[in-house]
């Protein structure tokens, strides 16, 4: 069963201050059609600029990630982005009425709280996936590195290491698989963090104006006296601020024992999130940060967009079909020499993978052309066309005592000349859900990882007289 895109079911609202600017901040995060992704909106601006939450948009990372548009900025995202995709939420719209998302406690949880408050629904349209194809690194200096590999679902090992006796070295991880970890229980909880002795000069940078010892693990690496720490205290508006001894500030006790690294790790699904779809794969990090995650969310948009006319799925002629040639007769009414299906490597309710092999065999190659044999492209629609008849009669009880005719074809792009000894591999999808039998599909043909032709096709589902 393919997944479903998400919302929220009602909208739902949370006021408190931004982590560095202090600034009371009122957030709204709103239900979104499908395909909308995550955006975020100034409604204290004129015009109500909105920002859409991908990595192009990454602006600034030093201490926190800045999505930026024009004069338009809302910083901080990285817990609300990790809140939402661990919540399973694909559209929504975030109003703000400032530069920067509340920081709450420091974690996700409240925001993860909040989604569940509201709730989430399934929407029409299938999620799309990014799925790794090849090994991808990212390396930058002082041991940073992040890495991706193949795999069939999504997590994520953390490892971190500050050179630091409190903190230590440190590992954390997560799996999306079936059957994985609950990111509500295991990742949101983990709050951020910060060592004693960037505070000053944070604040000197007019930076964590809003930051307390409630939203912020404090880690003490050199211990200070009473004076300083009193000091402390007043940047905290605290009194009684315990530094005297290696650990964290007041002797705070930690939601787990790497809480450290569980923070980084939820940083990072926050940053991946502005790859702007889910992942499949397998991703390693070392002493991850914010320039690192987004850069790195930056690198996968390019493969998307690199990998965009790649066929999503890999023929493998070794495989059982879904549909062999004496099944694909049984559904469809056409036969030789007009049946140009072979094969149903994979079919769902939203989708269909057909194959056809050309050969020197076909009768079309007599007159187009003798001496140049390429498959007219009139043909290779009519190919994809009774692929996407396939899908479309798989919805009905008795598709025998049914027929697909086409109503439109648009959009046609040949890209590559198709010719004897091809394998023609056909990946069509609904570009919307069936309705009073019309069928609307996006369909493309691949000879190998080559896009040969493309459109968009639409079908009535009628029964036989």
């Amino acid at each position: 069963m393919t997944e479903k895109q998400q919302t929220l079911a009602a909208a739902v609202a949370y006021t408190g201050k931004g982590l560095h600017t202090g600034a009371t901040v009122n957030l709204t995060i709103q239900p979104a059609a499908e395909g909308h992704g995550i955006r975020f909106c100034r409604t204290d601006l004129e015009g109500r600029p909105v920002i859409d939450a991908v990595a192009d948009n990454v602006s600034q990372t030093s201490r926190s990630t800045l999505l930026k548009k024009g004069e338009a900025v809302v910083s901080t995202v990285e817990h609300l982005m990790a809140a939402l995709w661990g919540c399973g939420v694909d559209n929504a719209l975030v109003e703000v009425d400032g530069g920067e998302v509340p920081i709450a406690d420091g974690s996700a949880l409240p925001w993860v709280e909040l989604i569940r408050r509201a709730g989430v629904v399934e929407q029409n349209a299938p999620r799309k996936y990014y799925e790794i194809s090849e090994k991808t690194v990212l390396t930058l200096d002082n041991g940073r590195e992040i890495v991706a590999y193949p795999d069939d679902a999504f997590s994520v090992v953390v490892n971190v290491d500050f050179d630091s006796k409190v903190v230590g070295k440190q590992y954390a991880v997560f799996s999306a698989a079936e059957g994985g970890d609950d990111f509500a229980a295991a990742v949101a909880p983990s709050r951020t963090f910060v060592f004693l002795h960037e505070i000053e000069p944070l604040i000197r940078n007019n930076m964590i104006k809003g930051g307390d010892l409630d939203n912020a693990i404090v880690i003490v690496e050199q211990p200070v006296d009473a004076v300083k720490a009193t000091e402390i205290g007043k940047l905290f508006g605290r009194e009684g601020v315990a530094a005297d001894r290696r650990g964290y500030l007041n002797n705070l006790d930690l939601h787990f024992d790497n809480e450290i690294a569980r923070h980084k790790l939820l940083d990072l699904l926050g940053d991946l999130a502005l790859v702007g779809t889910r992942i499949k794969g397998r991703i390693f990090a070392t002493r991850p940060g914010h320039q690192a995650n987004t850069e790195f969310a930056r690198l996968l948009r390019k493969h998307i967009k690199r990998d965009a006319d790649k066929p999503t799925f890999r023929y493998d002629p070794n495989a059982e079909p879904v549909y062999d040639i004496n099944r694909i007769k049984a559904t469809l009414p056409h036969r030789p020499p007009f049946l140009l299906v072979d094969k149903i490597i994979h079919i769902t309710d939203d989708e269909v993978v057909g194959i056809k092999n050309v050969t020197m065999n076909e009768p079309f190659f007599v007159g187009h052309f003798p001496d140049e044999p390429v498959m007219p492209g009139v043909l290779q629609v009519e190919a994809m066309a009774q692929c996407g008849g396939i899908l479309a009669l798989s919805t009905v009880p008795d598709p025998e005592n049914y027929s697909t005719y086409f109503m439109t074809i648009d959009g046609v792009k040949y890209r590559h000349k198709v010719v004897p000894g091809d394998t023609l591999q056909f990946e069509l999808r609904l570009s919307e859900p069936i309705r009073r039998g019309i069928v609307k599909m996006d369909a493309r043909a691949y000879i190998g990882d080559t896009l040969a032709t493309e459109a968009k096709l639409m079908a009535l589902i009628t029964k036989n007289k």
